[in-house]
């Protein structure tokens, strides 16, 4: 492979060009690196007519590959041909034997690395970088040509000159909160082994012994928490520096529990202008303002008496901010995880503040607009999203089993609570009950993740606990009743059986107190290790919610308020279990389009989307409700057929509102994955 192409991707795709699908049925690629699975290399590949398939189960990939293009081959139908991927170490000779020697045959076995694409870099060090760096990896090699380096060489080239970090350069305290801000503002992830070699680095100018770099550095959370414990400070100096000569300042006796420098220099220009976005987005909390503070920019961080009027400043500017970030057609899958949380804020404070559509079109077209532009790209883009590595991060939710049994240690207790319907949005306000920058006893580190289309429980619960796509559970999709039986295939796969795998489903008639005694039991097992836990509350509220979103909010701000899931959180730290909470789907308040008389041909007819066995059917309803979306996504069965309700509508009485599922909208697909510990 050659590094002089316009794109690191060229080299790899000159490999699959759509004349080569025409004539040759499969390919096998050695893909150690997964190379093949970065999102635009992936699109491409299927723009060509090429399917990937990855070869880490040998039992699923079997059944994928009989069901989906052995048996189309054998009645003499023309399908995309076939690539394997070799992921996780699985050796090419592992494959089976019909499908290695006709690919050998037609001189189809690959390989593909790392090393040869970017053949002056230490491969160890790139392989740690997210693929989205890629591009920039290329055109820095291009542009600065190195010879062969060494590990160090490759740390400092890429620190330089693909995350623009040039370390002797941050001589300031300015100049440090500024790359901080941006980094850590834009949620951008850099390698282990690359941020070892920038805090070395800083160590060694001599000028940041008092700045916990090990924390504030690599870890967005410990950030924040290092700016938000050193505002108060900055204001009470505020008002001690507008006093006349003589009066002193404030103690720096807060009770810091992030140790570094107290003064922090807030008002630099270009310091001033992030902090400003961080109150904005939620990421920094308001702090009640200390007696006699003068108006100025710094209000932002503050809880003024008319909190209303506050929050509707705030919502203005938080629309701007949504307003310019929507990711465009292009972008990959990163940019919408990045943008959602910011979006589920806007949502948050729209309904809190009880701004319905007809509050103002601003408020209605961007709504709108945001839904449109992810509805589009969710139709483009949807089918790469389930073959894309689980590590760092889990892209979709039935790659978090993967995730975590990766490094399952010897004495590892881990739980999963899958909150069933919680929307994104619904989860800032769970969180706030919980974060301990509002009060609460617990650090989240917060992420997001992609669920199953058409959203359905049954569809993407039950996904989570398969750890597969639905196409593997087809006999089951419908309903939820294997999910424990999902779970311990799951986590069989890693060595744990018995009594050392739980599963807990809070049913429709257990009361709280019932559920927590059933998890109760399971924790207090010394030999229980993987536990998974379905918490049904905000789905059985939703199914009957007459006051749409803003109704949901409000309920799930009361559950917030009783303290039940602070007392299920505590139970399981308590235990040491390390939890990860996660949610199936969302939900989205649709109005009415009016109900389709569908009668038996339905298999599943939700308020989003109606389901049926035959693609005819399906396209026959289509054609009756105007702008629907017919759905036969990746990853689904083959005779599973899905329409999707138009826009933000439901298949409901005309002007019906409800609060419903199963469609695409970000409220819908995009769900928080939030890894909970104890503050200090």
């Amino acid at each position: 492979m050659s590094i002089t192409s316009s794109d690191w991707r060229d080299t790899i795709l000159d490999h699959f060009r759509p004349e080569i699908a025409a004539t040759t049925r499969i390919t096998i690629a050695a893909d150690p690196d997964e190379l093949l699975v970065e999102q635009g290399v992936l699109s491409r590949l299927r723009e060509a007519g090429f399917e990937l398939v990855p070869f880490d189960d040998p039992v699923a990939f079997r059944f994928l590959y009989e069901r989906r293009f052995r048996e189309v081959w054998d009645r003499g139908e023309p399908t995309r041909l076939v690539v394997v991927l070799r992921t996780n170490g699985v050796d090419v000779e592992r494959l089976p034997y019909d499908l290695l020697q006709e690919a050998r045959r037609e001189h189809r076995v690959l390989r593909f690395n790392i090393a040869e694409l970017f053949p002056a870099l230490v491969p160890s060090v790139v392989r740690s970088v997210d693929r989205r760096w890629f591009d920039a990896i290329h055109a820095a090699t291009v542009q600065h040509a190195p010879n062969a380096l060494g590990e160090r060489q490759t740390r400092d080239f890429l620190l330089r000159h693909v995350f623009d970090v040039t370390p002797e350069h941050i001589k300031t305290p300015e100049q440090f909160l500024r790359y901080l801000l941006q980094r850590h503002h834009r949620q951008t992830v850099v390698p282990e082994a690359i941020d070892g070699y920038l805090i070395e680095r800083l160590i060694q100018s001599g000028r940041w012994q008092d700045w916990p770099l090990t924390s504030i550095v690599p870890n967005r959370e410990a950030f924040f928490a290092f700016l938000q414990e050193r505002w108060p400070w900055f204001l009470a100096k505020k008002v001690a520096t507008a006093k006349p000569p003589g009066v002193a300042e404030p103690s720096a006796e807060y009770g810091l529990h992030v140790p570094g420098p107290v003064d922090l220099p807030f008002e630099h220009e270009d310091v001033r202008v992030y902090i400003d976005s961080l109150f904005i987005e939620g990421l920094l909390i308001p702090i009640v303002p200390p007696l006699g503070l003068a108006p100025g920019w710094w209000m932002v961080g503050t809880l003024r008496e008319d909190t209303r009027e506050s929050q509707r400043a705030r919502f203005g500017r938080l629309t701007t901010t949504v307003g310019e970030g929507i990711p465009g057609p292009h972008a990959d899958r990163l940019a919408w995880l990045e943008f959602a949380p910011r979006f589920a804020e806007w949502l948050s404070l729209r309904w809190r503040l009880g701004l319905p559509d007809a509050a103002g079109a601003s408020v209605s077209d961007l709504h709108a607009r945001v839904e449109s532009t992810f509805s589009e790209w969710i139709k483009a883009h949807y089918a790469a999203l389930s073959n894309l590595p689980y590590l760092p991060l889990p892209t979709m939710v039935h790659q978090i089993p993967q995730f975590l049994r990766h490094k399952l240690g010897r004495n590892t207790r881990r739980a999963l609570l899958v909150v069933d319907g919680l929307a994104i949005d619904q989860w800032t306000v769970l969180r706030d009950g919980l974060d301990g920058r509002h009060g609460g006893s617990f650090v989240l580190e917060e992420h997001a993740v992609f669920g199953w289309v058409p959203t359905l429980t049954s569809v993407s619960r039950q996904a989570i606990f398969a750890g597969l796509p639905p196409f593997y559970f087809a006999s089951s999709i419908g309903s939820t009743y294997r999910e424990k039986e999902h779970w311990q295939r799951v986590w069989a796969e890693a060595g744990l059986a018995g009594p050392a795998v739980g599963y807990v489903c809070h049913g429709y008639d257990t009361a709280w107190p019932g559920f927590v005694a059933e998890v109760r039991d399971l924790v207090q097992n010394p030999r229980c290790r993987a536990l998974g836990v379905v918490v049904n509350t905000v789905d059985r509220t939703m199914h009957g919610m007459e006051l749409g979103s803003a109704g949901m909010h409000a309920m799930v701000r009361h559950w917030a308020g009783q303290g039940e899931m602070r007392g299920l959180l505590d139970l399981l730290l308590d235990a040491g279990f390390e939890v990860f909470l996660t949610a199936d789907h969302g939900n989205i308040e649709a109005v009415g389009v009016g109900k389709p008389n569908v009668g038996v041909t339905a298999e599943t007819r939700g308020e989003r989307v109606h389901v049926f066995d035959s693609a005819l059917l399906r396209d026959q309803l289509a054609a009756k409700v105007p702008g629907s979306n017919p759905w036969s996504g990746a990853g689904l069965p083959d005779d599973y057929h899905a329409l999707l309700a138009p826009g933000r509508s439901a298949f409901v009485k005309e002007g019906v509102v409800t609060v419903a599922h199963g469609g695409i909208s970000v409220e819908e697909v995009i769900v928080p994955f939030v890894r909970i510990r104890r503050s200090a």
